[in-house]
């Protein structure tokens, strides 16, 4: 595809960050689509921007509250708890990325963009199931015939696992920057965040096995 303009689903942490500087090495021209669906922290808004201010790319910033509406859920309320424990996280949010991805091929339509990145992995998931390879190849097909365009939907992390993930931003010369100014906290804390949250703990254990194995391979 001749085309080189991206759009990259934004939120500002550790996955579409790490998306974002791989989008940046890939294509000539970036912009970032942020969402905001009522998240429980306007810290992660902000700290979308600003890694976009310093990046120097484009964001724009979507209003998907109506999300809080028809889908209650732990990411938006803070009456219900976050838990992992049994069937699907609290923190699923039916149709997100059916929505997000959508409303990102609208916005590329708008931009002249043919290339979408989106941060799902089903490697190292919770089990969502907008977030598995199959779901991302329909809806890409859907997505081509309801604008008759061609989109191509990327998924740099859908195989990796979060020590990969880690790997990958190291690769992009992004290693620090991704540690230091992202938020994936549950409890909207940057960086390290609380380390008790769920994505506290998948994004610290992916860390250490990444750093264990980079300084294996550096003693070699």
């Amino acid at each position: 595809m001749d085309n080189q303009n991206a759009v990259v689903v934004f939120s500002g942490g550790q996955d579409s960050t790490t998306c974002l500087f791989w989008a940046l090495r890939e294509f000539a021209h970036v912009e970032a689509v942020t969402f905001q669906y009522g998240q429980r922290h306007i810290a992660e808004l902000e700290c979308a921007k600003e890694i976009c201010d310093v990046l120097n790319v484009r964001q724009h910033e979507l209003d998907m509250t109506l999300l809080n509406q028809l889908a209650p859920n732990a990411l938006t309320r803070d009456d219900i708890e976050i838990t992992d424990d049994e069937g699907m996280p609290s923190t699923f949010v039916p149709g997100r990325n059916l929505l997000f991805l959508s409303f990102a091929a609208v916005l590329a339509k708008q931009t002249g963009a043919k290339h979408i990145i989106t941060g799902v992995s089903e490697t190292d998931f919770s089990g969502y199931p907008d977030c598995r390879d199959s779901f991302i190849k329909s809806l890409n097909v859907t997505l081509n015939l309801s604008m008759d365009d061609q989109f191509l939907i990327h998924t740099p992390l859908m195989w990796r696992d979060k020590s990969e993930v880690w790997e990958l931003s190291d690769q992009l010369g992004a290693f620090e920057f991704v540690k230091e100014h992202t938020l994936t906290c549950y409890n909207g804390i940057k960086g390290e965040g609380c380390g008790e949250c769920p994505s506290c703990k998948l994004r610290q254990k992916g860390l250490e096995q990444y750093e264990m194995r980079r300084g294996d391979e550096v003693t070699k």
